[in-house]
């Protein structure tokens, strides 16, 4: 992609960008603050709806080949728009989500694989989409971790590996910068909603699955770490606690410090930023690891961040039953 195109891109996503604001406000797609909110204003809702917007237009610039993945996109971004406007059962969410990571497999032939294999890979997957969904809560966070994972993919793909088809990666990162400057603030103009987060997820999670399949090096998966270290820990905390792990809250670390402690939002969002950055630096200049030491890798990390959290929230925070 030259300079001349990519500036192309980036106008087109401003106008599309303001253009669904003037549609969200006429059509009062908004987020209202509630006793669960990490923010105290009335902001726009679906501002991430450009992520999936972007890959659509894909086609006419780098052609058709991804029609599956691109199919699934659409079909996770519907239903999760729909959902912004109005709250959908999760029922009717998850058969959607089913139906857009089938698409994805298939784009990504992961059917070749054993039934188990792939019964996991849709656990997983989905569980990857929802928690990406639950960590977009503050100013930034979302756009923060987005940028940096995807420019590390570009990265790899330029240098490393070649996985991909590198415009196609190039649009997302200038969906994602477009959709920042409106929310990477104090005063946020938007929210990502549903439909930017889960679409996000999807984009992020057919990259990630492309290069584990052509390296068959699964150190990748820790581009993710930092929001799995948060999901994972703060799933295990509420399960202690006995509560409903499905039902909205603010457990999550960076809702501590954001609400508890009252730390500027962008702040916290980029001590994530940051953090994942620092991350994806080791896994790119480390050696693929044995699946033996990935898990002991990971549960040392786990372990380490449940003693971080300890130490800066207090066990009764953690471990008290909430009424």
């Amino acid at each position: 992609m030259n300079l001349l195109t990519l500036f192309i891109f980036l106008f087109i996503l401003f106008v599309i960008e303001l253009g669904y604001f003037r549609i969200a406000y006429k059509y009062r797609i908004i987020d209202h603050p509630n006793q669960r909110s990490s923010h105290f204003k009335v902001t726009i809702r679906g501002g991430g709806i450009i992520f999936c917007i972007v890959m659509l237009l894909s086609p006419f610039y780098i052609g058709w080949q991804y029609g599956y993945f691109l199919s699934g996109l659409l079909l996770i971004s519907l239903i999760s728009f729909t959902d912004d406007i109005k709250p959908i059962s999760n029922k009717v969410r998850i058969g959607f989500h089913l139906g857009a990571v089938a698409l994805l497999f298939n784009q990504l032939g992961v059917y070749s694989l054993s039934l188990y294999w792939i019964l996991f890979a849709f656990i997983f997957v989905i569980g990857i989409i929802n928690a990406i969904n639950f960590m977009d809560g503050i100013n930034g966070i979302t756009g923060g971790f987005g940028l940096v994972t995807l420019i590390t993919f570009y990265y790899i793909n330029k240098t490393i590996i070649t996985f991909t088809n590198t415009n196609l990666l190039i649009l997302p990162i200038l969906a994602v910068l477009v959709f920042n400057f409106f929310n990477f603030r104090r005063k946020a103009k938007c929210f990502a909603g549903d439909v930017g987060s889960v679409s996000l997820g999807f984009i992020i999670l057919f990259f990630l699955l492309q290069l584990i399949i052509k390296t068959n090096n699964f150190n990748y998966l820790f581009l993710l770490m930092v929001y799995g270290l948060d999901t994972i820990t703060t799933i295990l905390f509420r399960i202690i606690r006995k509560e409903n792990i499905f039902q909205a809250h603010r457990s999550h670390f960076y809702q501590f410090w954001a609400n508890e402690k009252k730390a500027p939002h962008l702040m916290v969002a980029a001590l994530y930023t940051i953090a994942q950055c620092i991350v994806n630096l080791i896994v790119i200049n480390i050696s693929a690891l044995s699946v033996v030491n990935l898990i002991l890798m990971t549960i040392v990390s786990v372990v380490i961040f449940v003693l971080i959290r300890l130490m800066t929230e207090g066990a009764t925070r953690i471990f008290a039953v909430r009424a």
